[in-house]
């Protein structure tokens, strides 16, 4: 969603006016849209859940939600619509195709998801959040990076400070899926690394609900200080002030640590449709802001060794920290916004 909150925001600002088309369950993550966002419920699904009779009665839920939307876009008459990935969005975009209104999806990942890859040849424009994205035959991309929350880009740039004989902070983000692996192998990583890095460090661990007590002891036992929790609601502040950050390859993660600048271990999620989180972290690591562990070769040594190489070696971890703020996007969300007022204008008879 916060592509789509930033773009809400974005345009609103510009004068717009701005509604939002969800199913009940992309309702529930509305929370930090602007008031002034119109927030329109309509049904959709998808065959990725539920059991047969639930699959059974896809096609007619995704049916109720077209036509809901195609009244709503009748009515409403909208310049655009922008279409965010998933299924949530096929009522929206299939009604606009109906009503013949100009059209765009925003791609947060290197490898299109399965909407937008059946979607792209059908819109005027693919705007990109990750560059190189892989596309299908007859589609029209552009990079625009992905638009960050207004608490990231409070921290755009922020001065790096080189790790060194000083207190130092390790920041470890799994994300929302498949986060137990870097649970069972981070502490242990960390606690393998030299004395001399060790007793200067502070960990901020984002860990699940139920791996949260073994993680803490497994710290405590090494006599690591840190802070354990399966959310944080500062990671822009924990971030800037990281020396390192071991994390998956999410988008939003991957354009946090571009528009604050910091180095990172990216461990890519191997589950991942299309194996996107590779993809997303290709460009990073081919500049040179952060190394890559595939998921079925991380353990604690492989992991233990490559915070060694960055945390004792001041110049490179800066060099690092450079590159990752050079791919850095802090004006994605403005762009986007340009795009959706240019196909706007091409389409004003």
């Amino acid at each position: 969603m916060f592509p789509a909150q930033a773009l809400a925001e974005t345009l609103l600002a510009r004068g717009w006016r701005v509604q939002l088309s969800t199913d009940a369950r992309g309702a529930r993550y509305t929370g930090g849209f602007p008031h002034s966002t119109e927030i329109r419920q309509v049904a959709s699904a998808t065959f990725a859940r539920g059991g047969l009779l639930a699959r059974a009665l896809v096609p007619l839920r995704i049916a109720a939600g077209v036509t809901r939307a195609w009244a709503q876009i009748r009515r409403d008459r909208p310049a655009v619509v922008v279409g965010f990935g998933g299924y949530p969005s096929i009522p929206a975009l299939a009604a606009a195709a109906l009503c013949g209104v100009p059209r765009m999806i925003h791609e947060q990942n290197g490898v299109l998801g399965r909407v937008n890859r059946i979607l792209a040849p059908r819109v005027a424009q693919v705007a990109c959040g990750v560059w190189p994205t892989d596309l299908p035959a007859g589609a029209t991309g552009v990079h625009v990076g992905n638009p960050v929350r207004a608490a990231v880009l409070k921290r755009a740039g922020s001065a790096y400070i080189p790790p060194g004989d000083h207190p130092m902070s390790v920041l470890v983000m799994g994300g929302s899926q498949g986060a137990r692996i870097l649970s069972d192998v981070v502490p242990d990583a960390i606690a393998a690394l030299p004395d001399g890095l060790r007793r200067h460090l502070r960990v901020s661990h984002q860990a699940r609900p139920e791996d949260a007590e073994r993680v803490t002891q497994a710290y405590d036992a090494a006599g690591i200080r840190a802070e354990i929790a399966p959310f944080f609601r500062d990671v822009p502040r924990r971030m800037a002030e990281a020396q390192l950050v071991v994390s998956r390859a999410g988008a939003s993660s991957i354009a946090d640590l571009t528009v604050i600048g910091r180095p990172a271990v990216l461990i890519p999620f191997a589950a991942a449709a299309g194996d996107h989180q590779t993809a997303n972290a290709r460009g990073l690591v081919e500049a040179g802001g952060a190394v890559l562990i595939a998921e079925n070769r991380l353990d604690a040594a492989s992991l233990s060794e490559q915070m060694t190489a960055i945390l004792s070696r001041p110049d490179a971890a800066e060099a690092m920290a450079r590159a990752a703020l050079g791919l850095g996007a802090p004006d994605a969300a403005q762009r986007l916004a340009d795009l959706v007022e240019t196909l706007a204008q091409e389409e004003t008879p």
